[in-house]
């Protein structure tokens, strides 16, 4: 059958489906109407490596050569093997659980790369990618999922805010924090401020995201929502979440939508600079839904093999997001094989690095729970930390542990 989605189309859009109810195969067939995510996806490096020409996208990696692009293949390339060194870490019993971002390290370098100093991110909890790219240190990740940490970092001076752990509500703190960016007039020209938050495709069914579009829109809000559509909410594919693809709901509440390859760094990149852009002029929010696919289990608790066939993880290797850059910068002789070469062995370096602080790291006091609760000092807080600290040292004057 047409690859067209089971919809109500726009006048001139073509047929609706004449069912009441769409067949499973409708569904698919609208949802993943090729297997590159149909004919909307703008995409500017297919999975063999060859560059795709865009009028439209092209302007916004103009300053991509071949050194750039290089550092984006290096970046992903880090970001796997530190995120394949976490998943081995929590298998041996260093870290509580890890989420893998194993296959979207495009989606979040690409867009990640394209914020400014200047602008605000908020992840919900397997944004890796974007934290290396702000600047964070993985390190200070670890601390999250070893549950000694609730953050490690200064959110304020990376321009990225803490993970959030509950599905969507970051969606409402960032629509908030872009409507202040609006009210104190940070947006409006090149200068201008514009905050990105990142939740996936199963976070659109809460109802959190659907207000935090409500916010942004009705006040113009600098946001661009980033959704990393990797196929799975868990163990319910896309096509239990919408009847739509994801990127044409931003029609109903009067923003622009657009669904990207997220397998694809420099459509990504060039992408997320767009709407970016949109935003620090003063014309979002945008909805970017980058079409990629989750090549692990949704964290180290869960078992795909339970709900996801071996095939289709098979047919998804084949768009590695790291290959086809690799494929690109060896077909245009940009990149040698001595480059590949040292780019592992940094990230094996790099990986080790991370194993040995985490088999080393200090666990906090018990009073570190008491600490930047508040700005200034509570004289509750204190009397809570005081009686807590004292109930501690009832146990070591014992002489129990």
């Amino acid at each position: 059958m047409p690859s067209e989605q089971w919809t109500h189309p726009e006048p001139g859009d073509g047929p609706a489906a004449v069912a009441a109810q769409p067949s499973p195969e409708q569904v698919i067939a609208g949802l993943r109407a090729t297997s590159e995510g149909g004919a909307e996806l703008t995409q500017l490096l297919t999975p063999e490596g060859e560059r795709v020409p865009s009028p439209q996208f092209d302007k916004y990696v103009e300053d991509i050569d071949a050194e750039a692009l290089r550092g984006l293949y290096r970046d992903m390339v880090l970001v796997r093997r530190a995120d394949r060194e976490a998943n081995a870490m929590q298998r041996q019993g260093q870290l509580g659980i890890w989420v893998p971002l194993l296959g979207q390290e495009a989606a979040q370098i690409g867009s990640g790369r394209a914020l400014k100093p200047n602008d605000m991110a908020f992840p919900s909890y397997r944004e890796h990618g974007v934290a290396y790219a702000r600047g964070v240190d993985m390190k200070d990740l670890l601390g999250i999922f070893r549950c000694t940490d609730h953050s490690g970092w200064d959110y304020q001076r990376h321009g990225f805010h803490p993970y959030t752990i509950v599905i969507g509500n970051q969606v409402l703190n960032a629509a908030g924090y872009a409507m202040g960016q609006k009210f104190e007039g940070k947006v409006g020209d090149d200068d201008g401020e514009a905050t990105i938050c990142y939740f996936g495709d199963g976070a659109t069914s809460q109802g959190d995201v659907h207000e935090g579009f409500v916010w942004a829109a009705v006040y113009d809000a600098p946001l661009v929502f980033f959704c990393q559509n990797n196929q799975w909410a868990i163990s319910e594919p896309t096509e239990r979440q919408s009847r739509l693809p994801l990127y044409q709901r931003a029609r109903g509440y009067g923003f622009p939508g657009i669904r990207v390859d997220g397998n694809d760094v420099l459509a990504c990149l060039a992408v997320s600079r767009w709407a970016l852009d949109e935003c620090r002029h003063g014309n979002g929010p945008v909805l970017i839904e980058a079409f990629t696919y989750r090549m692990d289990a949704h964290t180290t608790t869960d078992d795909p093999t339970r709900y996801r066939l071996s095939d289709e993880l098979e047919e998804w290797k084949l768009k590695d997001p790291i290959e086809r850059v690799r494929a690109f910068l060896a077909r245009g002789g940009y990149a040698d094989q001595a480059y590949f070469d040292s780019v592992q062995a940094d990230a094996d370096a790099f990986a080790a690095d991370l194993r040995e602080y985490t088999f080393n790291m200090p666990e906090p006091p018990p009073d570190r729970i008491f600490s930047n609760v508040y700005a200034e000092g509570n004289p509750v807080l204190e009397a809570q930390r005081e009686e807590f600290l004292s109930y501690l040292d009832g146990f070591v004057s014992a002489g129990e542990h």
